[in-house]
Parts: C-alpha cells; sequence; structure tokens
C-alpha cells in the first residue's frame, strides 16, 4: 500500500510541476538562441541589434503578434523568415529543437505579447 501511496504522489508531483517545468524549458531556450537579437522581454532590443541591417521582430507588439497565427510563429521558428515571406535574417531552428520545444516556444512568445487573451482562452490557430 505505501508504494502506491508514493507512485500516485510521484505521479501528481509531475503532473502539477510539468506545466511551469514546459514554461521554464521554453524561457530557457528563448534565452539561450532568441535572446540575442529578439532581447530579453522580446522587444527586438538584443544585443545583436546595433550590427544588424533588418532589427528583429517586436514579440511584445500586441497589435502586430495578434495578426499572427500559432501556425505561422512555429513556421518562422522552425524554418526561417522566408518560410512566412519575412528576413532572410531570422535562421531556421528546425535542427535544434524537438517539435515540442518549438511548439513551447510559440508558446513562449505568446506569453510575451498576449497574456490577457491566454488567460480568456483565444485561439491563436
Amino acid at each position: 500500500m505505501p508504494v502506491i501511496k508514493w507512485m500516485f504522489a510521484v505521479a501528481l508531483l509531475m503532473f502539477v510541476a510539468s506545466p511551469a517545468t514546459h514554461a521554464e524549458e521554453a524561457y530557457l531556450n528563448y534565452k539561450t538562441y532568441c535572446m540575442q537579437c529578439h532581447g530579453m522581454h522580446g522587444k527586438g532590443d538584443g544585443v545583436n541589434v546595433p550590427a544588424m541591417n533588418i532589427l528583429p521582430r517586436d514579440h511584445s507588439d500586441h497589435d502586430y503578434m495578434m495578426k499572427r497565427t500559432n501556425s505561422e510563429i512555429y513556421k518562422v521558428i522552425k524554418f526561417g523568415g522566408p518560410a512566412i515571406n519575412k528576413s532572410v535574417k531570422m535562421p531556421s531552428w528546425g535542427d535544434t529543437f524537438t517539435e515540442e520545444e518549438l511548439r513551447e516556444l510559440v508558446g513562449h512568445i505568446r506569453r510575451l505579447c498576449c497574456e490577457k487573451e491566454l488567460i480568456r482562452g483565444v485561439n491563436f490557430k
């Protein structure tokens, strides 16, 4: 009986901790791979900006990001800017991230721009 309680507690802990873990993992991936151009808060003001002739997208720009679907954001991360007719300066990260990590990055970008809509349950497709 104690083994079953222990297994249940571990399973419950994994279920409860999982969303936070995914959000943290997405943040760390964004910090490692995206912040150099897009900045710490996604405002397009990263350390690489002074050397760029095309400015990176401001992920905190609510109006612009509301016009983009999750599918478009996913495509541009996985295949690079040209996948959605944007800058060739945006590299493709499809060989770097798993499918789950790509989806988590989309979620992180949505949190940067559209926290209120996420709370309300807006479907970004």
